[in-house]
């Protein structure tokens, strides 16, 4: 379950030669994800699409190592915050807080990896298919 959590955030958590890759800060992290879809593929092969909310909430699929089923996973508001330079996530259970470097890769890309870390990272693709969730009728007014 730790893992899971952790590999949504990394994940949950692209493609032009013009742009050198380069370290985020904290705000220009925010800035360049929050609220845009993007699709993932991390180092042991876990994939999904998800997105992170400003409000530091995070919703998306995600595929432990390529084999399990897709499932659907939401961490509440406040879960992915700043704290310095920095994007560190708040996770019961688990006994410290991770943070992680989020490097551009591309005006629509970045990798986002475990701060000190480095081998566990996830490779994020602005777009992918959209995220379904379940919708309930209006009640009729009359």
């Amino acid at each position: 379950m730790i893992r899971t959590g952790l590999l949504a955030i990394a994940a949950i958590l692209f493609s032009s030669s013009a742009f050198a890759e380069s370290q985020l800060s904290a705000k220009q992290a925010r800035a360049f994800v929050a609220g845009k879809l993007f699709s993932y593929q991390c180092f042991d092969g876990t994939t999904g699409v998800g997105r992170i909310n400003n409000d530091g909430s995070a919703n998306g699929t995600i595929r432990i190592s390529g084999k399990d089923p897709t499932r659907y996973v939401r961490l509440p508001v406040n879960t992915l915050y700043e704290s310095g330079e920095q994007i560190c996530a708040t996770l019961k259970g688990l006994p410290f807080t991770p943070c992680f470097v989020l490097t551009k890769t591309s005006e629509f890309s970045f990798r986002g990896a475990i701060s000190g870390m480095g081998f566990m990272y996830c490779d994020f693709v602005r777009g992918g298919r959209p995220i379904a969730t379940k919708r309930t009728r209006a009640p009729k007014t009359e």
